[in-house]
C-alpha cells in the first residue's frame, strides 16, 4: 500500500513538474524534430524518435534511482540518526516540489548547480551524437540528457532513495519520468489539454497543497506520533 502511494506520486510529480521539464528538454525534442526528413512518414518517424529519446532519459532516470536507492539501502536502519536525517531532507524536498509546482516559489533550481560537474562530463558526449540521425541516436542522446542538472529529478531523486529497496527507488523515478511525458510529447491533442490544465492556478495549488501535506506526513517525527 505504501509502494503504491509512494508510485502515485512520483507519477504526479512528474506530470505536474511538467512545465519545468518543457524548459530543460523542450529545446532538445525540438532539434530531434528538426532532424527528422519531411515527407510521407514524418509523423511515424518522429513519434518513435521522441519515444527513443523519452526511453534513454527514462532510463538514466531509473538507473539513478538504483542507485541512490542502493545507499538508501544501506543506511536502512531507521533507528540511526543518519537515516533520520535523510529522511527528515527528503520530506523537507518534498515540501519544496510541493510548493514549486503550486507556483509559490523556485528554491528547487539551487540544487541543479549541485550537477553541474557531472553535466560538463556528460555535455561533450551528447554534442557528438548530434545531429540524431537514427533511433539509436535518440535513445543515446536521452540517456545522455537524462543527467541533466534538474532540481526537480534530484529532488525526486533524493526522495526516492528512501524507498524500501533500490528497486523499488529505481521504480519511483521511472513512474516520475513517466510522468513527465505529457509534457514532453506536446504534437497530440490530449498532451495539448494536459499542458491546459497543468497551467491552471487552482489545479496546481490543491496539487502543490496535497504534495506539502505528502511531504509533511513522512517527516520522521510526524511519523513517530502514528499508531
Amino acid at each position: 500500500m505504501e509502494h503504491s502511494l509512494q508510485f502515485t506520486t512520483a507519477l504526479i510529480i512528474g506530470l505536474l513538474g511538467g512545465t519545468h521539464c518543457i524548459g530543460m528538454c523542450g529545446g532538445i525534442t525540438g532539434a530531434l524534430s528538426m532532424a527528422i526528413p519531411t515527407g510521407e512518414g514524418y509523423r511515424k518517424r518522429l513519434w518513435f524518435t521522441l519515444l527513443s529519446y523519452n526511453a534513454g532519459r527514462i532510463f538514466s532516470y531509473s538507473l539513478a534511482g538504483l542507485i541512490a536507492g542502493t545507499f538508501g539501502w544501506l543506511l536502512a536502519d531507521q533507528s540511526s540518526s543518519v537515516f533520520i536525517i535523510l529522511r527528515s531532507f527528503a520530506a523537507c524536498l518534498l515540501i519544496l516540489m510541493g510548493i514549486y509546482i503550486a507556483g509559490w516559489g523556485n528554491g528547487l533550481t539551487l540544487l541543479e548547480k549541485a550537477g553541474g560537474g557531472l553535466w560538463k562530463l556528460l555535455q561533450p558526449l551528447s554534442k557528438k551524437v548530434l545531429p540524431v540521425k537514427n533511433l539509436r541516436g535518440a535513445l543515446l542522446l536521452g540517456t545522455l540528457w537524462g543527467w541533466l542538472p534538474c532540481g526537480l529529478v534530484y529532488s525526486t531523486l533524493v526522495w526516492s532513495s528512501m524507498a524500501s529497496s533500490p528497486l523499488a527507488s529505481a521504480s519511483l523515478m521511472m513512474a516520475f519520468g513517466i510522468g513527465t511525458l505529457p509534457a514532453i510529447l506536446t504534437t497530440g491533442l490530449l498532451a495539448e489539454r494536459a499542458s491546459g490544465l497543468l497551467k491552471n492556478k487552482r489545479f496546481k495549488a490543491l496539487s502543490g497543497t496535497l504534495l506539502i501535506t505528502y511531504g509533511i506526513w513522512t517527516l520522521p517525527f510526524i511519523q513517530s506520533l502514528i499508531p
